[in-house]
């Protein structure tokens, strides 16, 4: 049977996560001067608890209810892995903020830290919702990518060219960004046991890669629609592809959601594995 036809309760945190979205959606959209920088947190805390709460209606359960632990942890690695490409970044300027010459150094660095320690929660969060409807199922038993020493290891020889590319020649180098720390960290992570993608997809699992993916899209969207009529927000300027935008996002800049969503994937079991965070392993299930 599909999970998704049992029947489950649809727990209040879900309710809640609704009304955050739609007050703190109107607020972001509506009001005057400055408001995003303290909506766009309890907006996507709305998304996570929502998603977390529709996951729980079809299956049982979600990260939330399985272990809000390790539904916290999310939030705090979250924060430090988007800074990472926030400094990386300050070579390219593929993207810069606009409204935030208002704030001092330490309002923009809390304000921006709260709001970025939501990224890891929605991906993974929708990620587990995606799981729930078996649409990736057919891709358990494909192609083997990873049973190799040497393909592991060229993964990351990948990464490491692949980065250095991007640091000397940022404007040749966007989709660089988006796909050279999963090729250098996610090795690393199989060499130490972690979990990884390359473990999975070593067995012909795409299972796994195949819903980051569509989590990535449908973050993605949401990211770049509620920024548009919000302030603070962010705009592009990615060197050869900035034209036919879906919001402020060129829409080839879509296509950098699918490596990032590997790259937070890899990022957050590296951490996890050396902070010896065990209920880490409980996602996805």
């Amino acid at each position: 049977m599909d999970i998704g036809t049992r029947k489950f309760h649809f727990p209040l945190h879900g309710y809640a996560g609704i009304i955050l979205i739609l007050l703190f959606w109107y607020l972001n959209w509506h009001l005057q001067g400055l408001r995003s920088h303290w909506a766009f947190f309890p907006l996507w805390l709305g998304y996570v608890l929502f998603i977390n709460g529709w996951t729980e209606r079809r299956k049982g359960s979600s990260i939330f209810s399985r272990s809000f632990k390790s539904w916290l942890i999310l939030f705090l690695i979250s924060a430090p892995v988007w800074w990472i490409f926030e400094v990386l970044n300050k070579v390219a300027q593929y993207w810069k903020y606009i409204g935030v010459q208002s704030f001092t150094d330490f309002e923009y660095n809390l304000f921006a830290t709260i709001s970025f320690s939501t990224v890891l929660p929605a991906i993974f969060s929708t990620t587990e919702w995606m799981r729930t409807f078996n649409l990736t199922a057919r891709f358990e038993n494909t192609l083997k990518v990873g049973r190799s020493s040497i393909t592991r290891f060229l993964f990351f020889v990948a990464g490491g060219l692949t980065l250095v590319a991007f640091l000397l020649w940022p404007e040749y180098g966007a989709a660089f960004l988006w796909m050279s720390l999963f090729l250098i960290l996610d090795p690393i992570n199989y060499w130490l046991g972690n979990p990884s993608i390359l473990s999975e997809t070593a067995r012909g699992n795409w299972v796994t890669v195949l819903n980051l993916w569509i989590a990535s899209i449908i973050c993605g969207f949401f990211w770049e629609m509620w920024n548009f009529y919000a302030y603070p927000k962010w705009i592009y300027e990615v060197p050869y592809v900035d034209f036919w935008h879906i919001f402020e996002m060129p829409l080839l800049g879509y296509l950098g959601y699918l490596p990032f969503a590997l790259e937070l994937y890899a990022m957050y079991h590296l951490i996890a594995g050396i902070a010896g965070i065990k209920t880490s392993y409980k996602l996805f299930v």
